[in-house]
């Protein structure tokens, strides 16, 4: 008897979160993720479409001989031919919070997502062509970066790929931040695959705790801890809401887990005082 999507899809997360970064696959285990949040989907198509986006980076590159030298302009010039030109690949500003927006099979079937699933697609193709990227942590907004032998490129990839230099960077900076912000040390910090995931997941529970959707935030924070299950702060997250919808036992059982992770500070010495509140209630 065959397994419902999303119970295989859940299975390869936790087959997932076994691995260590490094042997992540970012557009297979997104796709995974999504086929939990849509499992009536064509995850076969998306699939496809994954493969044919891989190959087009590759033929690109291999016809690109100052991308091939390593030349970052020149290949984010190919990439985003591929995926901005080809695939029309776009930002969604127009309905920007649709949870569609951060679900790999959607983007993929409507060309337009958040700048986190693009910059997913983004690095699928950089890797199928050999070329170093990884993500940027940006304040509210994802941003990618291309590597090369004398530093890096900034890409926006929810723009088509715009160059963002540092100008560009303080400026989209202050939109996220406000007038008074400027740039600060590790603004550009590289981001772990996990945390790509992660920051991808992250944008369906917070818009579903938007909705007053408590089950369905729980849900995806479940999830995201098969991928990441030493992630201390997405169980203290787990258990409080576990709490929120009166399930003392799940939420105990989330908050202790937290605690063996992060024993010291002050947050863990409120969530030891809560623990205690908890276990009289159950008594």
């Amino acid at each position: 008897m065959s397994r419902a999507p999303q119970d295989e899809a859940r299975a390869a997360l936790d087959a997932a979160g076994q691995l260590p970064d490094a042997e992540l696959d970012l557009a297979a285990i997104a796709l995974q993720f999504a086929r939990v949040d849509a499992p009536e989907a064509d995850w076969r198509e998306a699939t496809a479409a994954l493969t044919a986006i891989a190959r087009a980076a590759v033929e690109a590159a291999a016809a690109d001989p100052l991308a091939d030298g390593g030349d970052l302009e020149a290949r984010r010039a190919v990439l985003a031919a591929v995926l901005h030109g080809r695939f029309g690949l776009s930002g969604d500003a127009e309905t920007y919070d649709d949870l569609a927006n951060a679900n790999l099979i959607r983007v993929l079937q409507r060309a337009r997502g958040l700048p986190v699933a693009l910059g997913i697609l983004w690095l699928h193709a950089a890797e199928a062509a050999g070329w170093g990227a990884h993500g940027v942590d940006f304040p509210g907004h994802f941003l990618l970066a291309l590597e090369g032998p004398r530093g890096q490129l900034v890409l926006d990839v929810f723009a088509g790929g715009e160059v963002l230099d540092p100008p560009a960077l303080r400026a989209l900076l202050k939109r996220m931040e406000g007038a008074a912000a400027e740039l600060r040390p590790g603004l550009l910090r590289p981001m772990a695959k996990r945390e790509v995931l992660l920051r991808l997941q992250n944008n369906i529970k917070l818009r579903r705790l938007k909705a007053g959707d408590l089950q369905g935030a729980l849900a995806c924070t479940e999830d995201m801890l098969r991928l990441a299950p030493d992630a201390a702060a997405l169980w203290r997250e787990a258990g409080l809401m576990n709490q929120r919808l009166d399930r003392i036992g799940a939420a105990l059982a989330c908050l202790e887990r937290f605690l063996a992770l992060a024993p010291e500070g002050a947050s863990a010495d409120r969530i030891r005082a809560l623990t205690v509140e908890l276990r009289q209630r159950l008594n």
